[in-house]
């Protein structure tokens, strides 16, 4: 019953996902809606207080959520908030120690909860981390040895408590590097794209992007929408095992030569949201132009297509 909105934030504990703030294209909204993935049903939550906004980051924590940052369409922000669905209510915590930003990538690994990059009126690469059971004055850190580029509007996923952070955009370039991070080291695994190296894709690779959600199945990554020269509806698919990207998840794991586009109907779209258990992904809200969708999807990497 929400109103259609892009630039939202998600993050998902247990079977339940949560979709916070956004924009309808005239507004920045603070309402917050809890999403049943058994029923497919909508319950609305307690609305999120601090200021309204767009382009902020959330992630879980110890069965919490976490939000913070974004943009209220004049001023970053760097404030950070705990949603406790048990009790449905918020908290506001210590501000993120960065420079207010948004546009940024987080996640939650070990307990901790990250952010780092985004635009604060320029392009960042740094990153910071959380522990919400460290003393107040404590709770937060820099985190040092992310060597990747500046980058806003990229993505991350977690798989085995480690976390992938890929795509986005520095200086209208899209970014071409992946990087694992495992709580304590960084680690730079193979590029995106075509970038002249033994080790990287061919140019029929088309993952770089920017304004995509990420999401987990089965141990693989899943990455879908976003925009390059314009949104798409395709989806690539990581194996952390190999270091590979495939266009489809067959048992065979073929890699793809052409785009495997969402089905159903689904339209392309940047700038959108995810729900994951870590056994289903979905794909939700977002925007095409000027038009703002309210949709939900659930992608099934392993039925097939018929393809003419």
């Amino acid at each position: 019953d929400g109103l259609a909105r892009s630039d939202a934030s998600s993050f998902s504990i247990g079977n339940k996902g949560y979709l916070v703030c956004g924009y309808d294209g005239k507004n920045c909204l603070s309402d917050l809606w809890e999403y049943d993935m058994d029923r497919d049903s909508w319950t609305q939550k307690a609305n999120f207080p601090g200021t309204a906004r767009n382009s902020a980051v959330a992630m879980t924590v110890d069965s919490k959520g976490y939000f913070g940052t974004g943009y209220d369409r004049v001023n970053r922000l760097n404030d950070f908030w705990e949603y406790d669905p048990a009790t449905n209510t918020w908290t506001q915590k210590a501000d993120f120690p960065g420079t207010a930003r948004y546009g940024a990538v987080a996640f939650g690994v070990s307990g901790k909860a990250y952010i780092g990059c985004g635009d604060d009126g320029n392009y960042l690469k740094d990153f910071y981390r959380f522990n919400p059971n460290a003393a107040a004055g404590k709770q937060w850190e820099i985190v040092n040895g992310f060597g990747g580029y500046k980058r806003w509007y990229g993505t991350a996923f977690v798989i085995d408590d480690v976390a992938y952070v890929c795509c986005g955009q520095n200086n209208n370039t899209l970014v071409d590097d992946l990087w694992k991070f495992d709580g304590d080291n960084w680690t730079q695994l193979r590029d995106i794209a075509n970038t002249n190296s033994d080790d990287d894709y061919d140019d029929d690779y088309a993952i770089a992007r920017l304004g995509t959600v990420s999401f987990v199945i089965d141990g693989r990554g899943y990455i879908a929408t976003g925009t390059r020269s314009g949104v798409t509806s395709d989806y690539w698919v990581y194996d952390p095992g190999e270091d590979l990207w495939y266009g489809d998840s067959d048992d065979d794991y073929t890699p793809l030569t052409s785009v495997h586009n969402v089905s159903s109907g689904g339209s392309s779209r940047a700038y959108a949201v995810s729900f994951s258990t870590g056994k289903r992904g979905f794909v939700l809200t977002g925007a095409s132009g000027t038009s703002y969708f309210d949709d939900v999807y659930e992608l099934l990497p392993y039925e097939q297509e018929d393809v003419d």
